[in-house]
């Protein structure tokens, strides 16, 4: 369970799942404004294919990596403001990304 005070952002342009913690920590510098290193938030990457996602986030004295890939599914990204890169989400709105949706379903819902 993620506490209530825990921020989670989801960057919404594609991101190299090569990248690792540095990487990773410095793309949610650019793309969000916050260090990870601060603590308190969650920070979500996807692939271009929204197949794979990672989720970087600072624990007490090091950063942790979550890293998930789906075979018959998609994560279903939510739509970022023009101009944004980033969303903030909750954690419900989390646990249902997390889970990702069918792919022909999610082809269904964009039409």
């Amino acid at each position: 369970m993620i506490p209530s005070g825990v921020r989670i952002f989801v960057c919404t342009e594609p991101v190299d799942m090569r990248q690792g913690f540095d990487r990773l920590a410095q793309t949610a510098r650019e793309r969000v404004g916050r260090d990870p290193a601060e603590g308190g938030a969650l920070f979500v990457f996807a692939n271009r294919r929204a197949t794979r996602l990672k989720v970087l986030w600072f624990e007490r004295n090091g950063l942790c990596l979550l890293y998930k890939r789906l075979h018959r599914a998609v994560f279903e990204l939510p739509l970022a403001a023009t101009g944004s890169v980033s969303v903030h989400i909750d954690g419900a709105q989390l646990v249902k990304l997390l889970a990702g949706v069918p792919r022909e379903e999610q082809r269904t819902r964009k039409n």
